[in-house]
């Protein structure tokens, strides 16, 4: 569905005997993020000012992050009538704030930070396609096959980048592998718990680890083993080892044991 709007999804298929609830808070904090984009925007462009041809990809890349927000809000309205988007992401933007003003990247270099954009490009495209995989809700599957195609594309456009900036910057392999593993250690910062938090409209304070638990315990319950392995094999790409060799199938296999680990581990804890 490349180019695709909102006009696009058939939303008169919608299902709500086929929604699950757990996966509505999950998609509703998803929501926030997305439509945050142009933030993320103004923080690239502010690091590649001199590029112009990247700072134009930049404000399409970033319009289409905005329009997966919306798809998603519509959707998670549709699956909770009580959803209140507006506050959610007022509370969003308001708790947490990102620094992303500066004028250099906050990796040490602009090829450092097209790795980060990879990854984090990576974790959304499995984590779409993961969701289009387990929900059963036709409406959903639709809207998540075509965000996990536009994030592989969003990927491609950050990786193609890379290869003109990795020479300019001097970034060695292990350079690489440092800034991937530092990207993929965020992945349970702040910004996801806290959109969880905002979305889901607790009365409670804000608690970090409850809601990083509240939220992993609910992704990663999407996951099979294929989404691992085609994470892990993007992943190597951008870092510049091979995919599919054996290195790449011992680290899908630990990937997939501490993801599936880490499920049980929180069904357990929150059950």
């Amino acid at each position: 569905m490349k180019g695709w709007t909102l006009d696009d999804i058939a939303w008169d298929r919608f299902q709500v005997n086929l929604v699950d609830p757990d996966t509505v808070k999950v998609v509703k904090a998803a929501a926030l993020v997305e439509h945050n984009g142009w933030e993320y925007a103004a923080y690239l462009k502010n690091v590649f000012r001199d590029d112009p041809g990247f700072c134009a990809a930049t404000d399409a890349w970033a319009a289409e992050e905005v329009q997966h927000g919306q798809a998603l809000r519509r959707w998670a309205e549709l699956a909770d009538p009580t959803f209140d988007f507006d506050a959610a992401f007022h509370t969003f933007v308001t708790g947490y704030r990102l620094p992303l003003d500066s004028q250099e990247s906050v990796r040490g270099s602009r090829a450092g930070e097209l790795i980060a954009r990879c990854i984090v490009e990576t974790g959304t495209s499995s984590w779409y396609a993961a969701i289009k995989d387990g929900t059963q809700e036709p409406v959903l599957q639709q809207i998540c096959a075509a965000i996990a195609a536009d994030e592989l594309r969003h990927y491609k456009l950050f990786y193609s980048t890379l290869k003109t900036y990795l020479e300019k910057d001097g970034l060695g392999r292990w350079q690489r592998l440092r800034v991937a593993a530092t990207r993929l250690t965020e992945s349970e910062d702040d910004e996801l718990a806290y959109a969880y938090y905002a979305a889901n409209g607790t009365d409670v304070p804000y608690d970090r680890k409850t809601n990083t638990r509240a939220y992993a315990r609910r992704a990663y319950a999407f996951y099979r083993p294929h989404h691992v392995d085609r994470f892990m094999a993007m992943i190597f790409k951008a870092i510049g080892l091979t995919p599919r060799g054996l290195l790449h199938q011992v680290a899908t296999k630990a990937a997939w044991t501490y993801m599936a680990k880490r499920t049980r581990m929180l069904d357990k804890e929150l059950a």
